[in-house]
């Protein structure tokens, strides 16, 4: 299981699990996104990824990578 979670986390296979979580955190959102680490904060930053705070931690919802998925096929149309 280890295994699964330290792979989410560098970028490669995305874990079974990780799939049926509501809740991920910004790198694994980025995973899920198939955009760098670094962008994924930068539109987290800008407004167009949402997040929810718990604590100090900033997560975001499955809900909202699909709404970031939405804007993104809604930008595609309209260029």
């Amino acid at each position: 299981m280890a295994s699964a979670v330290t792979t989410l986390r560098t970028g490669g296979v995305v874990a079974p699990a990780a799939e049926y979580r509501r809740l991920h955190r910004v790198e694994d959102a980025a995973v899920f996104l198939s955009i760098k680490r670094t962008k994924a904060y930068e539109e987290v930053r800008l407004g167009r990824l949402r997040t929810v705070r718990i604590g100090r931690r900033r997560l975001v919802p499955s809900e909202y990578i699909d709404d970031y998925i939405e804007l993104l096929k809604r930008e595609a149309e309209a260029a």
